[in-house]
């Protein structure tokens, strides 16, 4: 049995919603590093059908010349949650059907390996209300946006979460993992 390992990208005030934000700030290596390690500890991708859509086109002609997490992003299996596809078209991509509990936790428990979730916020509020997630990986960004979807919404879920670890980069992002409890 793998775990949901999240990936996000977020503001200080916890807006995460299309972040072309990110690109005010320098890549640091050590960020990429990170977010390698990530992906390498995981087999398979589970996304939102918002972030399918966005990342299909977006990775499915990089190389790993172009791009180290190409192959990953290319090759692993991936299982997206939808009720509006039928079908998807990237490689090793299968439709998992609208959001359900009990077919996440099903494959959760059939994956020889951990799951990894980048972007797909309403995937990952469902998620955490429903305890599924297992690590969050939060990339925290020196700004405030003052509007704009956030992670956490006023009105959810209480979670309680342990802080696995940290990291500071150059530019003043700051990686905050933490594990659910």
């Amino acid at each position: 049995m793998g775990k949901i390992v999240v990936h996000e990208f977020m503001t200080l005030d916890g807006v995460f919603e299309t972040p072309t934000w990110t690109m005010d700030y320098p890549f640091d290596p050590k960020m990429g590093e990170a977010i390698g390690a990530l992906m390498g500890s995981c087999k398979a991708l589970l996304l939102g059908r918002r972030t399918y859509e966005m990342f299909e086109p977006a990775w499915s002609s990089r190389t790993a010349e172009d791009d180290p997490g190409a192959p990953f992003m290319n090759e692993s299996p991936k299982y997206v949650v939808t009720a509006t596809r039928q079908s998807a078209e990237w490689n090793n991509s299968t439709i998992l059907g609208p959001y359900d509990t009990d077919a996440i936790r099903d494959l959760k428990d059939r994956i020889d390996g951990n799951l990894y979730v980048s972007g797909s916020g309403t995937l990952v509020r469902a998620m955490l209300a429903d305890g599924l997630v297992d690590e969050l990986h939060l990339f925290v960004f020196p700004l405030t946006l003052g509007s704009g979807q956030r992670l956490f919404a006023d009105g959810g879920p209480k979670a309680k979460m342990t802080l696995a670890q940290t990291d500071a980069y150059d530019s003043g992002v700051v990686h905050l993992a933490y594990r659910s409890t």
